[in-house]
């Protein structure tokens, strides 16, 4: 070959090169178009992330079949992923395009494992779009074989890059350090709910953000720009001074918040947890697994009964104010010890009033440090749900207990009919509550912004509001935007239980309430609304608001 035609490979080189590097730094990162591939197919390695059997129904030709369900699960050793990568052709200095069937979570999983074991990503890109954005602009299929590649002559790095991976005890120690790390959990929210399920249990692992791999796709399969994951994320509280744990089921669709997130959003600490909910259910330890977002807003009289004992109440232990919200009549007919008096209606008087609902918490006998569950007849009732409310704007911590009085009896739990007296304790088994200096929780060491809204035009997040009216009737007066309906009795059952998180969920699906959007909740009767505010809070739902009409 002449002097001349060697360089003008090399110009042809360098100039795919410094068009690469170009795409990779223009906010699109690690991302290239069909017009790109079509015009640089021969300067590339093209890897085929999709199935064995899709690549043989069509593939761009030329493309070397990789699929990773065909090697099972089992991790391989450094040198057997070594070998392995090698038999795809890939090599030093070579360039590679990844592509799936467009939408998809194998190729972000292919571009992980590359990544991970060595390649630099400079030498790595996805095909957006896939081969479904191939096909709609005329490009070639090929059903037939392609030729086995001549082995690469990739070398792993002598570690692999660990600071992308999770391991099951920093992945544990994440769930409890909600400030500085976050779980992201890439599976439909079917499985996030317990609907479906993989494994012996169904829901997901404790205070998982549930962001679909779905989500991060648009209608063409193309990846969202990372503008919009960025939004998306501040939408779910997920900051990008976090340390970011992306998980799933089997540490495959995982790969898809891991991309979207790392590479293209450029969050810095976002790590891959291969092993996922797999290796989580199967821990010796019983590790908890959940259904509902936010299960520790619905408490059980085992549970109440279990912290309100005297003893724990004589050494401050408890850390429990139960608040009965039930006229004073059906409260002298018997209540849990220790339990106060503050009947739905004069919270209601106060709803939107927090100095003076705050003055009058603390005469009450209502510790602000302390968690306050609520106790009403049975089950989510309107009065119950409006004095969650009514707790939430003071940035109270706060739960119901779902089972009445009479299950609570029942349960052989203890009953008094006398009045809990509010002052300084007289002996270990005085009944008394001592009163409180209550000041509301400040806004900045809040977790939640205030929850009520006097105004609809002041609804405010990343995402337009959509007003859900939860009363059994349509108000006659609707907001201006976007109006759904969903009567609260529709996510009950006929005790006044909350449904199953799958339940729920999926009549939350048919109703069409959206993930990303700022939900506004409105009814006639301020209680309706707050009910549905409750259940949605109950699934973990993160932006969400009452009208107070």
């Amino acid at each position: 070959m002449s002097l001349t035609s060697w360089r003008r490979i090399l110009l042809c080189g360098l100039m795919s090169l410094m068009a690469f590097a170009s795409r990779a730094a223009d906010g699109r990162e690690r991302l290239v178009d069909v017009a790109w591939l079509q015009a640089h197919r021969e300067q590339v390695l093209l890897l085929d992330a999709s199935s064995t059997s899709a690549h043989r129904a069509g593939h761009i030709p030329g493309a070397v079949s990789v699929d990773l369900y065909s090697y099972g699960v089992r991790e391989p050793s450094r040198a057997e992923m070594a070998q392995r990568i090698r038999s795809w052709g890939v090599g030093a200095g070579r360039r590679i395009v990844i592509y799936d069937q467009g939408g998809d979570m194998m190729a972000p999983r292919l571009f992980y494992d590359l990544y991970y074991h060595g390649m630099p990503a400079e030498a790595l890109a996805i095909l957006d779009g896939g081969l479904h954005r191939w096909r709609a602009a005329g490009g070639a299929v090929s059903t037939e074989p392609t030729p086995a590649p001549a082995p690469g002559d990739f070398t792993p790095s002598a570690t692999p890059r660990e600071e992308q991976r999770s391991r099951l005890p920093e992945f544990l120690a994440a769930t409890g350090d909600r400030g500085r790390q976050v779980l992201v959990e890439g599976l439909e929210p079917a499985y996030h709910y317990g609907a479906q399920r993989f494994f012996d249990r169904p829901g997901h692992v404790p205070h998982a953000v549930l962001m679909p791999g779905r989500d991060f796709f648009n209608e063409d399969k193309t990846f969202k720009s990372s503008a919009e994951i960025r939004r998306m994320a501040r939408h779910l509280g997920v900051r990008p001074e976090q340390v970011v744990h992306s998980h799933c089921g089997g540490g495959v669709a995982a790969a898809v918040p891991w991309f979207a997130l790392h590479v293209l959003a450029g969050y810095p600490q976002v790590k891959l947890y291969l092993e996922s909910q797999h290796e989580w259910l199967r821990d010796d330890r019983g590790l908890p697994y959940w259904t509902y977002g936010e299960p520790q807003l619905r408490r059980e009289a085992g549970w109440v009964n279990g912290w309100n004992g005297a003893m724990l109440r004589a050494f401050d232990a408890a850390r429990l104010n139960i608040v009965d919200v039930r006229e004073p009549g059906a409260y002298a007919q018997g209540h849990p010890p220790f339990a106060l008096n503050l009947p739905a209606a004069r919270l209601r008087e106060l709803l939107g009033r927090p100095a003076e609902l705050a003055a009058l918490l603390g005469p009450a006998g209502v510790q602000p440090a302390h968690e306050v569950v609520l106790m009403s007849d049975s089950g989510v009732t309107p009065d119950a749900a409006l004095a969650f409310l009514a707790f939430e704007q003071l940035g109270q911590k706060v739960s119901l207990l779902t089972e009445s009085v009479d299950d609570w009896g029942l349960k052989g739990f203890e009953l008094t009919k006398e009045p809990t007296r509010v002052g300084a304790r007289r002996g270990l088994r005085d009944m008394a509550v001592p009163a409180a200096r209550y000041e509301a929780a400040p806004l900045a060491e809040r977790s939640r912004p205030d929850p009520l809204l006097a105004d609809a035009r002041a609804a405010r997040g990343e995402y337009p509001p959509v007003f859900v009216a939860s009363g059994r009737a349509l108000p006659a007066a609707a907001p201006e935007g976007q109006v759904l309906h969903l009567p609260y009795a529709e996510l009950l059952t006929a005790e006044g239980q909350p449904k199953t998180a799958g339940e729920l969920w999926q009549r939350i699906e048919r109703a069409g309430v959206p993930r990303y959007a700022q939900i506004v909740f409105y009814a006639d009767d301020p209680a309706e609304a707050a009910v549905n505010y409750y259940l949605f809070r109950l699934m973990g739902w993160p932006d969400i608001r009452v009208w107070l009409r």
